[in-house]
């Protein structure tokens, strides 16, 4: 490859360690080209899957910051640049290489930390961004409800004391219905008697 060339890769791979949510590195060895058209229509529109040349990729990590990636590049290399959720492009790695075992996940980097195997693996076992966060939206407005609740019951036990003392005055001033009939025919007795 020609000077010019390959710093073009390597401006080409810094930029892209830059703004990737993460990478992940695996060996592809054994694969063939038709299986890595399935790999990458598996991963869908948020990765890229690229071959590289190891040298390449160790001078663009470093540029982009990015140090401890020598052990991971040994043996043919490619990356997956994750643009999107990283848990689900990490779901279709590890359910890609199960399917095909020549497919080996080798580590990664995810905000300027290198990643182990495992830890990619883990990533996988996380959920999407999006059920993660209609669970923190579910945890909020049940925590909304209960303080709406907490606020809302000193005004209703206040209302409801007004209520009970304003139908305690209405009965107190006015007279009982049947207290009425009864003091009329008292007086009605006793005009009766003196005549």
């Amino acid at each position: 490859m020609a000077k010019p060339d390959k710093a073009a890769a390597v401006a080409e791979l810094t930029e892209q360690f830059s703004t990737s949510a993460a990478a992940v590195l695996t060996e592809y060895r054994g694969l063939t080209v038709k299986d890595l058209k399935a790999l990458r229509r598996s991963l869908g529109v948020d990765a890229s899957y690229a071959v590289t040349k190891n040298t390449l990729t160790m001078i663009a990590a470093r540029e982009a910051g990015i140090e401890g990636l020598d052990d991971q590049l040994a043996g043919p290399t490619a990356i997956t640049f994750i643009r999107g959720d990283v848990a689900t492009v990490a779901k279709g790695l590890r359910d890609f290489a199960k399917a095909n075992p020549h497919l080996v996940i080798k580590g990664g980097v995810m905000d300027g930390r290198v990643l182990d195997a495992e830890s990619v693996k883990k990533l996988a076992d996380l959920e999407s961004r999006e059920v993660l966060l209609a669970k923190l939206a579910g945890a909020m407005n049940g925590n909304l409800a209960k303080a709406v609740g907490l606020f809302a019951a000193p005004l209703s036990q206040a209302a409801r004391a007004l209520d009970a003392l304003r139908t305690q005055k209405q009965a107190g001033e006015t007279p009982a219905p049947d207290a009425a009939p009864a003091a009329e025919a008292t007086t009605d007795a006793a005009d009766a008697a003196s005549e």
